[in-house]
């Protein structure tokens, strides 16, 4: 009886775990080569329009005696493909945050880690100016962990406990409470401008140097995130599904978590703190291919690399020479997103 039972139950969340492959291959394939043309139209067009021959030849036979290949090999390249991992990395940030807090309005920005890292960062360019890139990583981790400890702390505080709403309103408080320490810090310490590009939100800064120490740990940490996507497929349906199926569900979440303060942390020092793009593309994506995130999770990936390079573009299109924060395009569709998600959620309690 206790056997058949649990073959039932198996079966249930089998059926629950049921995801759309074709769906998910399709936006791997289609997604990937969309994402490699719009890389190169990104690369093309600016306040000097150049050639896709160009681009080609810059890529692949780099001739430094080109002025418009040094632009791209120098400037735009860098600038497009930090676009694409910050974007890859904000939206699987967000997958696993969902999936491990079953919160539909889990987001690295909404819950304070983005600040958290930026506040680390203005302490850093305070105390140590001279600071290595490698090491700018390293503060952006530890404040986008210590912000994440103090927002479950003082969420979990709340008269109803640790609600998906009390998460994010302890986010947005100690967001703001971070917002204007790092101001304070910028101002007293005098290097507001060293962090103004950081607030605004943009790729502009990116180079290689960047982009050769955050590549291998975003692709890493993607890695991680898919090789854990069934574990975390099974504790977004419960604790106890996932415990019942032999999920050792602390392991799960401590990697997880992890993952997710390496990809924020990552982001958050090429392109400051912008949110929502955690929040927008797993519920996009969980729409399309389905609740597995075994698809959600890559997919998750391209899409908001997809995302990412386009919002990239239309501020360096918008009014060209002068460049408008991506932060505040993308807010344009998260806040309206995030007021639908949060209604909705509200309807459930």
């Amino acid at each position: 009886m206790e056997a058949a039972k649990e073959n039932v139950g198996l079966a249930t969340t089998e059926s629950q775990m049921r995801g759309r492959p074709f769906a998910a291959t399709l936006i791997l394939t289609a997604g990937t080569i969309f994402l490699l043309c719009s890389v190169a139209i990104s690369i093309s067009y600016g306040a000097a329009d150049i050639k896709l021959s160009d681009v080609w030849q810059a890529v692949f036979s780099f001739d430094g005696n080109s002025q418009d290949q040094q632009i791209i090999h120098e400037l735009r390249l860098p600038r497009v493909i930090g676009a694409l991992l910050v974007g890859a990395s904000f939206a699987v940030a967000g997958a696993i945050m969902q999936g491990m807090t079953r919160n539909p309005l889990a987001d690295s920005g909404l819950l304070g880690l983005n600040s958290g890292a930026v506040l680390a960062m203005a302490i850093c360019f305070a105390l140590f100016p001279k600071t290595p890139y490698a090491m700018l990583i390293v503060f952006s981790f530890l404040g986008a962990a210590g912000s994440a400890m103090l927002v479950f702390g003082v969420g979990s505080m709340a008269k109803g406990g640790l609600t998906p709403l009390c998460l994010v309103l302890a986010g947005a408080a100690l967001s703001a409470l971070f917002g204007a320490l790092s101001e304070g810090i910028a101002l007293y310490y005098r290097i507001g401008q060293d962090l103004a590009f950081w607030y605004a939100g943009g790729v502009s800064g990116t180079r290689w140097s960047h982009l050769f120490i955050m590549a291998p740990i975003v692709v890493l940490a993607i890695g991680g995130a898919v090789a854990i996507s069934r574990s975390i497929t099974l504790l977004s349906l419960g604790e106890d599904i996932a415990i019942g199926l032999g999920q050792k569900i602390k392991h799960i979440k401590l990697f997880g978590t992890l993952i997710v303060l390496i990809l924020a942390g990552s982001a958050v020092s090429v392109i400051g703190p912008v949110g929502f793009v955690g929040l927008i593309i797993p519920h996009l994506t969980r729409y399309i291919v389905g609740v597995d995130y075994r698809f959600i999770v890559p997919c998750s990936a391209v899409l908001g690399a997809l995302l990412m390079v386009w919002a990239d573009f239309i501020a360096r299109m918008i009014n060209p020479p002068y460049e408008t924060p991506v932060g505040a395009l993308i807010a344009l569709i998260g806040v309206p997103f995030f007021l639908y998600l949060a209604r909705k959620e509200r309807r459930t309690l």
